[in-house]
Order: C-alpha cells, then structure tokens, then sequence
C-alpha cells in the first residue's frame, strides 16, 4: 500500500445505510450500559498535569490508548472473521471503508481493517521523528493532527466491537471495564478536541448515557 503512513491520506470513508433492524443494540440496554469500574467522572484524570509538556500528555495517553484497545479487541478477534464481519461496520447504519496513499477506498473485512489500524498507529509510535521519546528532540508541528487521526481510528475500532462483538464482551464480563474504557477515551478526546462529531455518531447514544450518568466530563 504505497502511502499508507500518510496521515493526510489516511482515514477512510464512511458510506451511509438504510437501517434493516429496529433491534436496539446490547450495548444501550440495562444494565449493560451502566456497568463501569469507575465511579465519578474523568475530569482529574485527563487534564494536563502541571509542568507536563502538552505534547507529552497526548502522546503518553495515545500511546495507552492504542494498547488497550488493541488487548481487548485480541480478546475476542477470534469471532471477527471475513465469514462473520465481511465489511468494517458499526451497526446497519454505518459501513467504512479503507482509504491507501492515492485515496483509493476499498471494501476489507473488519479483521482486516483492523488490522491495518493497529499496524498504522505501531508505526506511527515506533517513528522517532513522529513521537519523539530522546532528550532534545521536539515534537512535529502536525503532531496533534497525527494524534486526531489516531482518535479517529481507535473510534472506529470502539465503534465495531461496541455494534459486532458486545455479546462476546458480556461473555467475557469484561463490559465493565471495556465501557470505563471508552468513557475515558472519549473524555481525553473532549479535553484535547480530538474527536470530530461525525466520527462518533454510531457511539452518539451511549456517550449521551454516560452524559446522563455524570460519567463523562
């Protein structure tokens, strides 16, 4: 995939859908979307410390991020096969499709998609010249655009396995701690106006339930 690193390349294009089903999903039903290890909200968690570079801050916390979404896509990736998620969707509603260096979009199975996500942001992390981790060296100028586009991606992934893969989640009890997850994800990406109102749309009715809750900030 010639430019595949591309930031302003990268992303991917939504394709809009009629809805087929009236089903409300596990994920905005009692108790499930309730159940959080966390009480309060994340206000003093994802504001910026005192004498910490802002910089700093958004990678340490994109950084995190991207490896705890990855352990607990991992926990249930068995089920994301072609055969199961031919297309990388979150709900009837929302499908996405893979974007390479020349704006080409194609149609990948999730698992792929993913895939491709996870691959990208190790990269991007692994890139002195992008997140620099030696004394001396500055960040990039368009490192809070890499770290949005990094959101973008990682709100994708919440938004699939939250449409595609709940049920697996509540066999694993790990709803909890995945809901507390995404609760502080998207309070950092508020904090630090990381997340564009578009990309968050299929998540748009639980994050109005942890407002509701007093859960996010």
């Amino acid at each position: 995939m010639s430019g595949f690193f591309n930031i302003s390349k990268l992303g991917g294009r939504i394709k809009p859908k009629r809805s087929i089903s009236a089903i409300r999903p596990l994920f905005l039903c009692q108790p499930y979307c309730n159940n959080s290890i966390v009480k309060g909200n994340f206000k003093t968690i994802v504001q910026l410390p005192k004498y910490v570079d802002p910089n700093e801050w958004l990678a340490v916390n994109a950084f995190d991020f991207y490896n705890y979404v990855n352990i607990f896509y991992g926990s249930i990736s068995d089920f994301c096969t072609p055969r199961e998620c031919p297309n990388m969707s979150a709900g009837s509603a929302c499908e996405y499709f893979w974007m390479d260096g020349q704006k080409k979009t194609s149609k990948v199975p999730a698992s792929q998609y993913i895939d491709f996500v996870m691959n990208w942001i190790q990269t991007l992390i692994n890139d002195e010249n992008t997140f620099p981790t030696k004394d001396g060296r500055d960040f990039p100028p368009t490192f809070v655009q890499t770290v949005r586009a990094i959101f973008k991606q990682l709100t994708r992934v919440f938004a699939h396995v939250y449409h595609s893969h709940y049920d697996k989640m509540l066999s694993l009890c790990q709803e909890a701690h995945f809901n507390s997850l995404f609760a502080h994800f998207v309070s950092f990406g508020r904090e630090f106006d990381l997340l564009d109102k578009k990309d968050i749309v299929p998540m748009q009715e639980l994050i109005d339930i942890m407002d509701n809750n007093g859960v996010l900030c």
